[in-house]
């Protein structure tokens, strides 16, 4: 299906994306359809494979809204905060905003809206999940589910009392005055200081920015790993009950460790399933892990959205 260029404003600030038409099958109704909200997880872009998914739910009788997130690719930052600065609170207002956006078109079923979202949007997603109750089915794959525990295992304990002192500086001198400190999202050497100092990270990032976002920049703030750390939203997941949950878990994802998403999804009540989707944090986005993953997302919004009253 054909898709449109969209932007909606809130907080001062253009979020710019794509709408894509449900197809026209059963339960789409020829008029307002459901609607999917898609949003990318950490310094992504909507280049970077998100068109693939909305294809699938496109085809499936799902319109779907695809959006950067506040100063990420094509949308503006929020006047007075930085571009490339990744706020995880910031980053779940604007879903709700998305989701404001998508039930003001008079394409769209304002009561029939999905929430998907992939490695930090997954995350967001499940924090959106648990205090909007207008998102009627939500799927999150290859979740973040504990800022503190992914932080310690990515980061060597022998530097963590430097990056303390590092944050803390930080604040001092934007306070001052000073612009922020911008470190690279991936480093070829995973010794070198990087927000994601894993080969895989390296690899996909470089790779499909090479391919699909020519326009992606491999930079975030100092202050993001500060919001990362601190971010912990597997606490949300037993409070999206009634709403229906999918998760979609890599056991050998090493980025956001599949055992941890593993164990977090026990922590949720039903309606829940668990999708389990081979290889590693990256291997969901292309090939069979894609297959996986997108169908997986598809069945459970035609499910939750097309086929329940």
């Amino acid at each position: 299906m054909a898709r449109e260029d969209i932007e909606f404003t809130a907080q001062g600030a253009t979020l710019r994306g794509w709408f894509y038409p449900a197809a026209d099958t059963v339960g789409s109704g020829g008029g307002e359809t459901p609607c999917v909200v898609l949003q990318h997880g950490f310094a992504a872009v909507k280049e970077m494979w998100l068109d693939r998914y909305a294809d699938v739910f496109s085809a499936a009788g799902l319109s779907c809204l695809v959006y950067d997130h506040p100063g990420f690719g094509a949308s503006d930052a929020i006047p007075g905060t930085p571009r490339q600065e990744i706020d995880p609170w910031q980053q779940v207002r604007f879903i709700q905003h998305a989701i404001t956006y998508a039930q003001s078109r008079p394409d769209v079923d304002a009561e029939r809206i999905g929430l998907w979202g992939s490695s930090y949007g997954a995350a967001n997603a499940y924090v959106t999940a648990a205090i909007d109750r207008r998102i009627k089915a939500i799927v999150g794959q290859v979740p973040a589910i504990s800022g503190s525990q992914h932080f310690r295992e990515l980061v060597r304990i022998d530097n963590w009392a430097g990056m303390d002192a590092m944050f803390a500086a930080e604040r001092a001198a934007i306070a001052g005055g000073a612009a922020p400190t911008m470190i690279p999202v991936v480093a070829e050497d995973p010794s070198a200081v990087s927000a994601l100092p894993t080969p895989d990270s390296y690899r996909w990032f470089t790779a499909t920015a090479e391919e699909r976002a020519p326009g992606w920049r491999n930079e975030v703030t100092l202050l993001t790993m500060e919001y990362f750390r601190g971010y912990e939203p597997g606490k949300y997941l037993p409070l999206i009950s009634p709403t229906p949950l999918l998760m979609v878990v890599a056991p050998n994802d090493r980025l956001a460790a599949g055992e941890i998403a593993a164990a977090a999804f026990e922590t949720a009540a039903q309606p829940k399933k668990i999708q389990l989707v081979a290889g590693g944090h990256f291997d969901a986005y292309t090939g069979p892990g894609f297959e996986v993953s997108s169908g997986a997302a598809r069945d459970w919004f035609v499910e939750h959205l097309l086929t329940k009253s």
